[in-house]
């Protein structure tokens, strides 16, 4: 039988996009308290159920898969740019494909729209209104309004006519770099992308017996399990070792181990092969919140995500990609045995006094570090623990060269000493720790 939880969700499924809902609504139809309505509609926003937006509530939208997360609404646009709703709240679920600035002549423009798109413009109401006829939606900067006519209109096309204080520069590079954040957003890979779903899991039962553990490993050729009860939630995982030397009919609930450390969908790859590596981890059960058991995902299949996510085109720029770019092999001194980099430092690293951003120099360290570890032995490394001594200031425009050496390396972890050289002289210092991957 579904949770109270798990009925107000399936209840919000139900609702045709667009209907307006509220705690006290959902309370008063499912006869259930307030608190437990707010926390299901909160959950039914993170899985992209609902939206809430801003003088207008919170409505039933279309979920979007993940293959479409590149692409904003028009509620969400609406958020971004602080901005209200002149008219067409039916059209805020639809999503943009484009923006069109408004700084040119009609008949110019009029191949640049199409149904979908967002014209950005000021108080011009014929290129509004034009706007509307094709199908695009409307964004009016410096805090204009518009005729009454034109918001009719956009309630008969159910596309937004949207209004914000900001300029159209500003309203325009707001927008921008939302869509990049959606593409770095979609380059990251989630445990719902790679895990196996429980119709393919293995899984035993809490009444189970260490023999029909022993059947299930024979046929299965695996030796980890997840156990749960009646309800299909989790209560614990069993292994090879937990059984050994254990009587064939003690039940399974007298050996498991209990309170496994689980995964959840919405958790990235890269954060659970952490917790795998840290833990020492081949197995972890996913679930929902409620520890249903929705399947499980092997270190494995971890690893093969990890290599294959280093073989990815990059869409959306992240800070660590820029450092990366900047990052230029140069040679070592006679006798190094790991390379050096060269780095310059650009005024937009820089603080409020002309010298490197500490965020920056700590990211340029790090990325030197994970090259220098994948050059050596082809693994990725995830960053544990770096201890950063800045002797010197380094200036704008500045050149520095880093260069490594290693303390340890072991299967999992190594540490290394990294200095920052700058005309020979050095002027930072760091001792980095870092958990190892293993290959695939």
């Amino acid at each position: 039988m579904a949770t109270k939880h798990e009925q107000i969700i399936q209840y919000i499924e139900t609702l045709p996009v667009g209907e307006k809902l509220s705690v006290r609504t959902i309370a008063k139809n499912l006869n259930m308290s307030e608190g437990t309505a707010y926390r299901a509609i909160k959950d039914a926003e993170n899985i992209g159920l609902v939206s809430t937006i801003e003088r207008v509530g919170t409505i039933r939208i279309e979920r979007k898969s993940k293959d479409n997360i590149e692409t904003l609404t028009f509620g969400q646009i609406c958020k971004i740019i602080d901005g209200d709703i002149l008219g067409g709240k039916k059209g805020l679920d639809k999503t943009l494909s484009k923006f069109i600035i408004g700084a040119m002549q009609r008949e110019a423009m009029e191949r640049y729209i199409s149904p979908g798109s967002l014209m950005i413009v000021g108080n011009r109401n014929d290129i509004q209104e034009f706007a509307l006829e094709k199908g695009a939606a409307v964004l009016i900067t410096g805090g204009f309004d518009t005729d009454d006519g034109i918001v009719h209109l956009a309630d008969q096309v159910e596309m937004p006519i949207l209004r914000t204080t900001y300029d159209t520069f500003t309203v325009a590079t707001m927008i921008n770099r939302a869509m990049t954040d959606q593409l770095i957003k979609k380059e990251i890979m989630l445990v719902e992308d790679i895990y196996t779903p429980i119709d393919e899991t293995k899984f035993l039962s809490l009444d189970d017996t260490v023999f029909q553990y022993r059947n299930l490993n024979t046929v299965s050729t695996h030796s980890r399990f997840p156990i749960v009860n009646h309800n299909m939630r989790l209560v614990g995982i069993i292994t090879a070792k937990d059984i050994l030397g254990k009587a064939d009919t003690l039940s399974l609930e007298r050996v498991m181990t209990r309170d496994p450390i689980v995964a959840k969908t919405h958790m990235s790859v890269a954060s659970v092969a952490h917790r795998m590596i840290w833990d020492g981890l081949e197995v972890m059960p996913v679930v929902k919140d409620n520890l249903q058991l929705l399947g499980i995902i092997s270190r494995q299949d971890v690893m093969k995500a990890m290599q294959l996510a280093q073989r990815q085109p990059q869409v959306g720029n992240t800070i660590e990609d820029q450092v990366v770019e900047n990052l230029s092999l140069t040679s070592s001194e006679e006798g190094d045995s790991l390379p050096a980099y060269r780095f310059r430092i650009t005024p937009q690293m820089t603080n409020s006094l002309g010298t490197v951003s500490f965020g920056v120099l700590s990211e340029v360290l790090a990325s030197t570090t994970k090259k220098i570890l994948y050059t050596l032995q082809k693994r990725n490394a995830v960053i544990e623990q770096m201890d950063i001594y800045q002797l010197k200031m380094i200036q704008i425009d500045s050149v520095i060269e880093i260069r490594s050496k290693i303390l340890e390396l072991g299967r999992r972890s190594s540490k290394l000493d990294v200095e920052v050289y700058l005309e020979n002289s050095l002027v930072s210092k760091a001792i980095v720790i870092c958990q190892l991957m293993e290959k695939s």
